[in-house]
């Protein structure tokens, strides 16, 4: 058993949500699942607890008597502004100063790839670089990650904020071959952020070990996650197809969120 005996999971009805039960429930003495809806407890430890994040009361409730949480819940794709700013900026916030006012010790944040986007893909990123958000997504996110360090210098609450590749059960086109999450990794991935520490705050890529990989993923390394899979498994089964990308999407790691709505200019973008 790790010092963080009671868990808080946002987003547990989600499909990393799923996996992260199912990773951390040895692990803990109590899991309470959270989500807008309620989730169906799966152990004799778990608990439901629906509740929307934007709701600062509700979300101070489900803080209570808890250890660590694993804040994935949220929008998890691009949107207008304003529900963005609501769930996942406003919600974020909420999270945190919920933590702080309940003395969590830790929270593991799930940012994404789409924080630092607008690199081109012959550029290796690790954690010191200048995000470069692709989307009002990933807006949201260099903003939870902002939190999350303010957090961790003001508050003393240990931070990891996870860049979450992409999380699917095995890669379907190019990008992926560079960025893929298998779940099982994603379930790896989890639990090392049980049982490294103390710590103050880490920026760790949720992928996987992908060959064609983009990043310098040295925060790996400080809280022990060691991917097994490996997207190159899968590259001779993709089409052509799938391995077709426009000028725009093919030039940024952030793929598609960087091509939607974009009437820039690729080549002042280095």
């Amino acid at each position: 058993m790790t010092r963080f005996r009671n868990i808080l999971i946002t987003g547990a009805a989600g499909g990393i949500g799923n996996v992260l039960r199912d990773a951390l429930r040895p692990h803990c003495e109590l899991m309470r699942c959270s989500d807008l809806v309620d989730v169906i407890p799966e152990a004799p430890h778990e608990q439901s607890f629906a509740f929307d994040l934007r709701d600062a009361a509700a979300t101070a409730k489900a803080m209570q008597g808890v250890d660590i949480v694993y804040h994935f819940g949220g929008i998890p794709i691009e949107g207008a502004w304003q529900d963005i700013r609501d769930v996942n900026i406003d919600g974020t916030f909420n999270i945190y100063e919920a933590a702080r006012i309940a003395g969590v010790s830790r929270v593991v944040f799930a940012s994404s790839n789409h924080a630092m986007g607008f690199y081109r893909r012959s550029t290796t990123v690790g954690q010191d670089e200048t995000p470069r958000p692709d989307s009002r997504y990933g807006v949201s996110k260099v903003f939870g990650e902002a939190v999350g360090r303010l957090y961790a210098d003001k508050h003393g609450i240990e931070t990891i904020s996870l860049r979450i590749g992409q999380f699917r059960p095995r890669p379907t086109n190019r990008r992926m071959l560079s960025l893929w999450l298998s779940p099982a990794d994603m379930a790896r991935l989890a639990v090392s952020c049980l049982w490294q520490g103390p710590l103050h705050f880490e920026i760790v890529y949720g992928v996987s070990a992908n060959k064609r990989g983009w990043y310098d993923n040295i925060g790996a390394q400080t809280i022990g996650y060691e991917p097994q899979d490996c997207a190159e498994d899968y590259a001779q089964d993709l089409g052509d197809e799938a391995m077709k990308e426009e000028s725009v999407e093919a030039s940024f790691q952030g793929g598609p969120f960087c091509a939607a709505e974009f009437d820039g200019s690729i080549d002042r973008i280095t």
